[in-house]
């Protein structure tokens, strides 16, 4: 799925430090050995796992997105049901070079909203030029002899976390501009004093 917004801080469904983002890629798996189709897992406990990847503006785009959003192809698909097929993408372009991530349990982001997704959220963005989202945001999801009615906004609203558990293999020590260091000076979370005995 591809999330984005008319506004460059309302595209992705989720957060960072209270911050949105201009879209949101997210890649929906399921296991093929547990369940027969997407419809079973999605109702399944731990059925889905989703890999979500940020999206940023820069004056540079992501090499699979760049395909996927230049004139050529965005012109071909402007309305629904509209078609065109990409032949030689390979989706490893699409993951930004990274092996950092956080991850937790939570829902599916459509109705009925299960609660049986494994989210990963990828630490690094892919780049769109302010050209390519512009792109985006003229897509219409109706015919083309009805109203226009954009795409954007296609985002759930973003949920309370509650007491979910959140893990993560961030090195917090490092800080870069894409993901800056804002963690408290002070831990969070002590160890209970009978561990370490």
């Amino acid at each position: 799925r591809l999330h984005f917004g008319s506004e460059d801080s309302l595209g992705s469904e989720h957060l960072l430090n209270g911050q949105g983002f201009p879209g949101e890629v997210q890649l929906i798996h399921y296991n093929q050995d547990l369940y027969t189709n997407y419809s079973e897992a999605a109702k399944s406990p731990h059925g889905i796992a989703v890999v979500s990847i940020f999206i940023k503006l820069s004056e540079n785009s992501n090499t699979f997105l760049n395909r996927m959003l230049n004139r050529d192809t965005i012109t071909r698909i402007n309305y629904k049901h509209d078609a065109f097929l990409l032949m030689g993408l390979n989706m490893a372009d699409l993951y930004p070079d990274t092996t950092r991530y956080i991850t937790y349990e939570g829902s599916i982001t459509i109705p009925p909203c299960y609660e049986t997704s494994t989210w990963i959220l990828i630490n690094k963005p892919v780049y769109v030029t302010q050209m390519q989202m512009h792109s985006l945001r003229l897509l219409s999801q109706n015919e083309p002899y009805k109203i226009f009615l954009s795409m954007s906004d296609n985002t759930r609203p973003t949920q309370p976390l509650l007491q979910r558990c959140i893990r993560t293999n961030i090195n917090f020590s490092k800080q870069g501009r894409d993901c800056p260091n804002n963690r408290a000076l002070r831990p969070q979370y002590r160890v209970n004093q009978w561990l370490l005995k």
